[in-house]
């Protein structure tokens, strides 16, 4: 029977010269041949499981790089916050030549005031002088009441929020790559459905060549079955097109050859045999990824109301310096050679504690931290929203799981009635009672139901994984496919 349809699809594209000389024999030499082929391929190219597909695009997809690489980042900003407490120590030294004519009177300073430390002369004198000084200086904010702590708590907070939206990108990719292979198993059931279409068709085409021959049709019968057949094998090329094209986009982003990603055929079924286990699914409101991201936003945002506070607290200043100068002037106010300017003739040490504090910070605080509670409002609030919509979420996966399994339950009944319709019209057909109209409606019928039944179980294995995505369940369904 395998070799008669093989030979009524494909025995159309031989010259009609060399017809007779292919025998049946080698026809069904040739189809041995393709089904060791089939099979061969089939070995090397084994389904690849959802759960192993998950865990190549967990490791190799592009977009999880460049987001590890962002906490990357955030955590070098952590520890560049956390060096904030360390105190300026800085080394100068300089030597001058120049005037020492000093004049007396007050000035605000502005920019770079040249430094004369000589007193006022009773006449200008612009001798020109040499001198130099050398300045080890510590400036230390010892103490802030708490702005620094306030500082490590909100870059570690940042840290916490990338790593949340690391998760949280892994989670969404998690989503997209489970609807993207149920669509491509929907896919291979609908190319299977169509090769059975095919096979139909080339069947009622033997039938009309037959009885076209035999006189009992017309020839336009031919026609009408001839191009049936033709529109079966250019819908399976558009849907294997579409297989491929789906394989490719699960290819760039697991690493795998996009010819090996083949989909196991057993998954609508091993979901379907546990209702009891996916009863069982709640909504996960402790480590859901979604939540969890939100949640450190929020957090994020109090502790920078925290740092808000801190940031404008009165600081407490440890300084300490020694320096040492020279000159070409004596203490006598004599101008000798400038060689003699070279060296330090006086070494001076200086240590204090200061406190420093801005009135007007109190109000600039109450401004900033204003704005602060602002966001801090607002991100309470998504974080709310967002809890909201995955509890509505989880309520319509709920009614298309239902609605999924009642569907489930009645399409056997439409495929049962189709496929005795389809039966009966052929064989009313080959006798001559019907005609090829209602024959090919009849087939439309059943390759409708067979499309449907292939749909119900796509929705069934959909809503069920829509149900564990969003309540975080979809360990305990992969658990399902082993």
């Amino acid at each position: 029977m395998l070799c008669k349809t093989v030979w009524a699809i494909y025995g159309r594209h031989i010259p009609e010269h060399q017809y007779m000389r292919i025998s049946k024999k080698q026809v069904c030499m040739l189809i041995g041949l393709l089904i060791s082929a089939g099979a061969y391929a089939q070995q090397n190219n084994p389904p690849v499981s959802l759960k192993t597909l998950l865990n190549n695009i967990n490791q190799n997809a592009p977009t999880l790089l460049t987001d590890s690489s962002a906490i990357l980042i955030k955590q070098a900003q952590a520890a560049e916050t956390r060096g904030n407490w360390l105190p300026n120590l800085k080394l100068n030294y300089q030597a001058d030549y120049g005037t020492n004519n000093n004049t007396a009177g007050p000035y605000f300073g502005f920019g770079i005031i040249p430094s004369n430390s000589r007193g006022v002369r009773p006449e200008s004198n612009t001798t020109t002088v040499s001198a130099n000084v050398g300045v080890v200086a510590l400036d230390w904010e010892l103490y802030n009441f708490g702005a620094y702590g306030a500082q490590n708590k909100v870059a570690s907070s940042d840290v916490r929020v990338q790593q949340n939206q690391f998760q949280g990108s892994k989670y969404q990719l998690q989503a997209y790559t489970i609807n993207t292979y149920l669509q491509l198993l929907r896919l291979q059931n609908y190319l299977s459905i169509q090769l059975r279409n095919i096979k139909r068709n080339a069947e009622i085409r033997r039938s009309v060549q037959s009885l076209a021959k035999s006189g009992v049709r017309a020839g336009v019968d031919t026609s009408i079955a001839e191009a049936e057949l033709s529109k079966a094998r250019l819908n399976y090329i558009e849907l294997n097109n579409q297989f491929k094209k789906l394989q490719l986009q699960l290819s760039s982003l697991s690493g795998l050859p996009y010819t090996s990603i083949i989909p196991d055929t057993t998954v609508d079924d091993k979901l379907m045999k546990a209702p009891v286990t996916i009863g069982q699914l709640t909504l996960d409101t402790v480590d859901h990824p979604v939540i969890n991201y939100y949640k450190s936003v929020y957090n994020n945002s109090l502790q920078r109301e925290d740092m808000v506070k801190k940031s404008y607290n009165p600081k407490i200043l440890f300084e300490g310096a020694v320096w040492g100068r020279g000159s070409s002037v004596d203490a006598n106010d004599h101008f000798n050679s400038l060689d003699s300017g070279w060296g330090f003739d006086r070494g001076n040490y200086l240590v204090g504690i200061g406190i420093s504090y801005n009135l007007f910070d109190l109000r600039r605080k109450q401004l900033k931290l204003s704005t602060q509670k602002a966001a801090t409002y607002y991100n309470r609030k998504k974080l709310e929203e967002q809890k909201q919509l995955l509890a509505v979420n989880a309520s319509q996966a709920d009614v298309e799981l239902e609605t999924a399994q009642q569907r489930l339950q009645e399409i056997p009944h439409q495929l049962k009635a189709a496929t005795d319709g389809y039966r009966q019209k052929l064989s009313l057909y080959k006798n001559g009672l019907t005609d090829i109209i209602e024959l090919n409606a009849a087939l439309n019928i059943l390759y409708r139901a067979e499309t449907d039944f292939a749909e119900a179980r796509y929705a069934f294995a959909n809503a069920l994984f829509q149900k564990a995505v969003t309540e975080n369940q979809v360990g305990a369904v992969l658990t399902l496919l082993k």
